[in-house]
């Protein structure tokens, strides 16, 4: 039998949810504020009214002083229960609702009384300011108990004070009065904290929102975390407010883009400069993957817009990626050439073989001299004027499997590309796409040809444009926009894979460096595509200058076959003239 577990013990202190700690809080607040609010409002309430019942009875007093029979009597006649004076001082006090209207003579001996028996005797409370003619409002102890006076000297026609009268508010009423207003301004205060507790309640559910529910210590971790993650990552995040100013920018963006902290809070434009780099990180040039020259660097940036009206930009430096993607690009050409070469090597040694049991060896030298000079030349004229590594090593594998089908590859006289690519994986991409489609498209032509023009333009030459021509049927206008999306093709889809997604892929590749593609009709008939990158050269200072001299005019020759026996092969060239346009 398991052991019952211990009860568990109860936690004082706050909740541990946002939304009940700020409601708690604001509550409070509330109810403080209130109860502070009531508090100073019932403080001076009490002397309002004191001051108020005072200045009531010395304004019936001061009523009472005024009337000239009161005086005449009060000189003329005797103090007695009915004597004129006593009659019309309770006829005042039953009129203004005074708790006492006493009238005496300068002895302080009571005229008037609202107690019969006190007529005749002395007051109660010193009556000697106001006999000596000043104006009195207190709060006093009399012989009918706590009340609010006033009292004024009383003066003949002559100004002589002979008297003084004394009217007394009764100060249960000034308390009644108090006690009745309180439960009005209790509704009020309820009132006003019924609407803090519900302002309370709406910001607490507004603050849950926005915090997802956290706890304020599950809040300052996250905060800690981000801190450490966004400082400890290998890409660069940049992010921006509705804005557009500068709100984050962790160590290695800071690396990346050559800034510093001090560019916080500024804008985007006044930061980093106009260029691509800053139209990519605000949004004004839209896509995923989108490369950009930065100082040395060339940048992949990715931006994701946040629900404030903000973003988030991602920073990875290619030259990071370049190398794995230069030696994929360079293992996948390697193969197609050796696959080209080696279907090509075969019918060569059949024919040499023939020609060496002909005994015909002048021939069969002069035939081997031949081969190996017109790939020495080929490689030679395409390395002199491509100095892309990775990119002549391409056109070299695609002149080799041009011939094997039966097309003449040229690189036009009008090429020349110098060895500091932006994207040499990009551009590799590229041209392959357009070459395998041109060869496809020229196969089985008349004079099958195929024309590569690689060349720079723009004010610092860092503009590359890349044409290539083919002598196949060409492409109708009203398709030349459709050529460029995926899946559309006109041949039939292999059985392990699709068509139609080579131009597609050149396309983005081309907008992905801010650039364009595009295709019309060639000079031979057929089709012309042409893509232009804006930026596809890095800034000459930043690239070692190319050693290598400049080539006098050569004649390239790329042998072809015609056939795929080897019995009845017999040795064809077909002769590409290339200019050096260095």
């Amino acid at each position: 039998m398991s052991p019952t577990p211990p009860a568990r013990r109860l936690r004082l202190g706050l909740p541990r949810r946002v939304f009940s700690q700020v409601l708690l809080m604001q509550l409070a607040i509330a109810a403080g504020v209130t109860v502070l609010a009531t508090g100073l409002f019932l403080a001076p309430l009490s002397k309002q009214l004191d001051d108020q019942a005072m200045r009531r009875a010395l304004a019936i007093a001061q009523t009472t002083a005024a009337q000239p029979q009161i005086v005449r009597d009060l000189t003329s006649t005797r103090p007695a229960a009915d004597g004129p004076v006593q009659a019309a001082a309770e006829r005042i006090r039953e009129a203004s609702g005074a708790e006492y209207v006493v009238i005496m003579n300068k002895l302080g001996v009571r005229w008037s009384h609202t107690d019969p028996g006190e007529i005749g005797k002395v007051v109660s409370t010193d009556p000697s300011d106001a006999l000596a003619g000043r104006d009195v409002m207190q709060i006093d102890n009399g012989t009918l108990g706590r009340s609010a006076r006033g009292k004024v000297p009383l003066r003949v026609a002559g100004g002589e004070i002979v008297g003084a009268v004394s009217v007394g508010i009764e100060y249960d009423s000034v308390r009644d009065r108090l006690i009745h207003t309180i439960p009005s301004l209790f509704a009020y205060a309820g009132g006003a904290l019924a609407a803090g507790a519900l302002a309370a309640y709406l910001i607490s559910r507004r603050v849950q929102r926005q915090t997802r529910d956290l706890a304020f210590s599950d809040i300052s971790g996250l905060l800690a975390e981000r801190e450490a993650m966004l400082h400890g990552i290998r890409e660069g995040v940049v992010a921006l407010d509705r804005a557009g100013r500068v709100r984050l920018l962790n160590d290695e963006a800071q690396r990346l883009l050559g800034l510093g902290t001090e560019v916080i809070g500024r804008p985007l434009d006044e930061a980093l400069g106009p260029g691509r780099t800053t139209d990519v990180l605000a949004g004004r040039v839209t896509g995923t993957d989108l490369l950009t020259v930065r100082g040395q660097r060339v940048l992949v940036a990715n931006r994701m817009p946040t629900d404030d009206g903000g973003a988030v930009a991602t920073l990875r430096d290619r030259t990071e990626l370049e190398q794995l993607g230069r030696e994929l690009d360079s293992t996948r050409g390697l193969i197609d050439a050796l696959r080209a070469q080696d279907h090509e090597h075969a019918n060569r040694m059949h024919t040499l073989l023939g020609l060496l049991e002909l005994e015909m060896y002048e021939e069969a030298a002069e035939f081997v001299g031949e081969v190996a000079g017109a790939h020495r030349v080929t490689a030679e004229q395409i390395t002199e004027k491509v100095h892309d590594p990775l990119l002549s090593a391409l056109l070299v594998g695609k002149a080799t499997v041009a011939a094997e089908r039966g097309v003449a590859l040229a690189v036009s006289g009008d090429t020349a590309l110098p060895d500091r690519l932006v994207d040499p994986g990009g551009l590799v991409t590229i041209v392959g796409n357009l070459v395998d489609n041109a060869l496809d498209a020229a196969t089985g032509t008349r004079h099958a040809r195929v024309e590569v023009v690689l060349r720079t333009e723009g004010l610092q030459g860092r503009t590359v444009v890349l044409q290539v021509r083919d002598t196949g049927p060409g492409v109708p206008p009203d398709q030349r926009e459709a050529v460029f999306t995926e899946g559309w093709s006109t041949k039939e889809p292999p059985a392990h894979g699709q068509r139609g997604i080579g131009l597609a892929l050149v396309r983005r590749l081309a907008e992905r460096q801010g650039g364009s593609a595009r295709v019309g009709a060639g000079p031979d008939g057929g089709a012309e595509f042409t893509v232009v990158l804006p930026e596809g050269l890095a800034e000459p200072q930043l690239v070692e200058s190319d050693p290598r001299p400049a080539a006098a005019p050569q004649s390239i020759t790329t042998p072809h076959t015609t056939s795929d026996t080897a019995s009845d092969t017999t040795p064809a060239t077909t002769s590409v003239t290339t200019e050096e346009a260095r």
